[in-house]
This record gives structure tokens, C-alpha cells and sequence, in this order.
């Protein structure tokens, strides 16, 4: 029995005769430009899917005649888009977390305004009076739906307001705990005394208690776009839930 060797590389002579023969010695054809630039076409996403193959492709570095395609400056300038593209994308997370933090420093400062309120009054006072600085917003309003047991002080400040039955949950639905409005009049209920000012405007739902009328903070500003829909409403959630914990401390209502 023949001694079992290790098979001999492949010849340069045996290499070439396997670029031209195809199974079982059948000779293999060899594709046209044509035929390559028919297959790319149907299949556009080809480089992408082998983008190594760019790196073993011979490209021109200017245009030489007509039909002559600069696949260089072709990569540089998709190169350029992209990067262009990564640095407006930075730009503008760096835009909207700056402006998030300047928010939430607005916020901060009014909820310290409210919190150094020294009665029930001075809290309303300062919600309705001070909270519009604070925000950097144009009014502040406080409405109430009637019910035996008021939400408002004897002497009711500027900014406190008389809801018809069934307002918070016509503009809230029976959920919603904040409905931003990007360009509208202001609602003459919400803000009876300042609507044609108002042309942007926040709704908060007031959760105080099972024994309280239902309620709402409207935050309303003169610049359209001021707050949009599709805008984080957290901020605003958590001012709504800080006035209602501040509203039954004062009052001492029940969770």
C-alpha cells in the first residue's frame, strides 16, 4: 500500500487552468463588464454589503473623458455628507440639552418660590404671580371646577379662575395629565383676562384629592411655538404633582 501524502499546493500551472475550467474540467467563462455592471445595478447595495472590496478597487482621481465615473471623489464627498450630517446631529443634541437644562433650572427656581410659600394664600399668590418669571412664560393661571369645597383663597388673586363643569376633562380627556399647544389662541376659560395674548399654552392636570373639584394649571406664552406637541412633558408633570402635595399639605386633605 502506497505511503499516504499530504496533496501538493496548487501549481501556478494548475491555478490558471482553474480560472478557466469550471466542474469536471468544463471550461469556465469569464464575465463581461457589461454583465458585472448589470449585476451592480440590480443589486445597488452590493459594496455595502462588501465594503472591503472597495479597499481592493483601483479608483480614478479625476474624470477623464465622458461616462467616466470619480468613484474618489464620489467616496470623499458621501464622506463629507456623512460627517456634515454626524456634526448637525451633535449639534442640535447639544441644542436640546442645553435648553433642557435651562428648564429644568427654571423649574427648580419656581418650585423654591413655592415651596417658601408661608400660607395657603402666599402659595396661590405666588403660583399665579411669581411662576410666570420663574418659567419664563407670559401667565400662569389657576382654574377650579365649582364644587362645595373650594380650591382658592378667600380673596381670590389675580389668575384664579372659575371653570364650567366638565372643562378639565373636556380639554385633558379623562387621563391626560398634560396637553401642550403649539400655536392656538389661548382658551377664554383658561385664561379669561389674557386669550388674545396667549398663542402657546400648557395644561396640567391637578390630581388633589378624592374630595376636590377638579382642576388645572394653565401655563400660556405670546410666542407661538413656545411649548409643541411631541415636547417631554415631565417637567411639567412633576410642577403639577408638586402644587398637588403643596395644595394638601396646606389644606391638610387626604392622599
Amino acid at each position: 500500500m502506497a505511503n499516504r501524502r499530504d496533496a501538493a499546493p496548487d501549481s501556478p500551472e494548475r491555478s490558471a487552468r482553474s480560472e478557466t475550467e469550471g466542474v469536471e474540467g468544463t471550461p469556465r467563462r469569464t464575465l463581461g463588464e457589461g454583465e458585472v455592471a448589470a449585476y451592480l445595478r440590480r443589486h445597488p447595495d452590493f459594496l455595502k454589503r462588501h465594503p472591503e472590496l472597495l479597499d481592493a478597487m483601483d479608483s480614478p482621481v479625476r474624470v477623464t473623458g465622458d461616462g467616466v465615473v470619480d468613484f474618489q471623489q464620489a467616496m470623499v464627498e458621501r464622506l463629507r455628507r456623512e460627517v456634515g450630517q454626524a456634526l448637525e446631529a451633535r449639534d442640535e443634541l447639544i441644542s436640546l440639552s442645553r435648553a433642557n437644562a435651562l428648564a429644568q433650572q427654571r423649574l427648580h427656581r419656581g418650585l423654591l418660590a413655592l415651596l417658601a410659600a408661608r400660607s395657603f394664600e402666599h402659595l396661590i399668590e405666588t403660583l399665579t404671580t411669581d411662576l410666570p418669571l420663574a418659567l419664563d412664560v407670559d401667565v400662569v393661571s389657576l382654574c377650579v371646577e365649582p364644587s362645595e369645597m373650594s380650591l382658592s383663597p378667600p380673596k381670590r388673586p389675580l389668575g384664579v379662575y372659575r371653570l364650567d363643569p366638565g372643562t378639565v376633562e373636556a380639554l385633558l380627556g379623562s387621563s391626560r395629565r398634560v396637553r401642550l399647544i403649539g400655536d392656538a389662541p389661548g382658551d377664554k376659560q383658561v385664561f379669561p383676562t389674557t386669550a388674545a395674548l396667549v398663542r402657546s399654552a400648557a395644561l396640567v392636570r391637578l390630581n388633589i384629592g378624592p374630595t376636590t373639584p377638579p382642576a388645572l394649571i394653565g401655563l400660556g406664552s405670546r410666542e407661538p411655538g413656545h411649548f409643541e406637541e411631541g415636547q417631554g412633558t415631565e417637567l411639567l408633570g412633576f410642577l403639577g404633582q408638586t402644587v398637588e402635595h403643596l395644595v394638601r399639605a396646606w389644606l391638610d386633605l387626604p392622599e
